[in-house]
């Protein structure tokens, strides 16, 4: 019982990590980097479907994305989908390839990019901390019904804050990494 708490809090904890880990690709740095785009919605045929099943994406160079679609003719919706994003990007379209130079970041921005990437660790912090408590209380409710033993109940809470633990850091390695890229010029 305790191992299927444990096991359900760390597949749960798992992912609020890769979730943050996904939020943080889709950040600007000062480089260009495909996940940036990527997920990016893009209205086709009335579906919003992610940027990435529309068109191969690539960096030829650190300031350049180039965006060429399978399909010429979603071109200018892919060109919109881009204007209407808060990426804060113009895109160059040549008929074939949309072209998006990734300027550099001024320190104002950076600032503004480092506190985004605190807010977002931190709600990762809060949601790994919840499913603690949803653990925790899930291991007292079965020492309540007489399920397990209070010495059972007590090992599996320590295990689970060993666990919250050990992703709670994972998230701040995350964190101290992009705020780091951020940092680059």
């Amino acid at each position: 019982m305790i191992k299927d708490v444990l096991r359900d809090a760390e597949s749960r904890m798992k992912s609020t990590v890769s979730v943050l880990e996904e939020d943080l690709l889709g950040l600007r740095t000062g480089r260009a980097s495909t996940g940036l785009v990527e997920k990016l919605p893009i209205e086709y045929y009335g579906t919003p479907t992610p940027l990435y099943q529309l068109a191969t994406i690539s960096v030829p160079e650190p300031q350049l994305i180039a965006i060429r679609p399978f399909d010429r003719g979603s071109l200018k919706i892919i060109e919109r989908a881009i204007q209407a994003s808060d990426l804060g990007l113009t895109p160059n379209n040549d008929g074939q390839i949309i072209r998006l130079n990734i300027p550099a970041l001024t320190q104002e921005r950076r600032n503004e990019l480092q506190k985004v990437v605190s807010r977002r660790v931190e709600e990762a912090r809060v949601s790994i901390r919840n499913i603690r408590r949803a653990a925790i209380d899930d291991i007292r409710e079965f020492e309540r019904e007489k399920l397990i033993s209070e010495d059972e109940s007590k090992r599996g809470q320590d295990d689970i804050q060993k666990l919250t633990d050990r992703y709670i850091e994972e998230v701040e390695a995350t964190g101290r990494r992009k705020e780091q890229e951020i940092k680059e010029v």
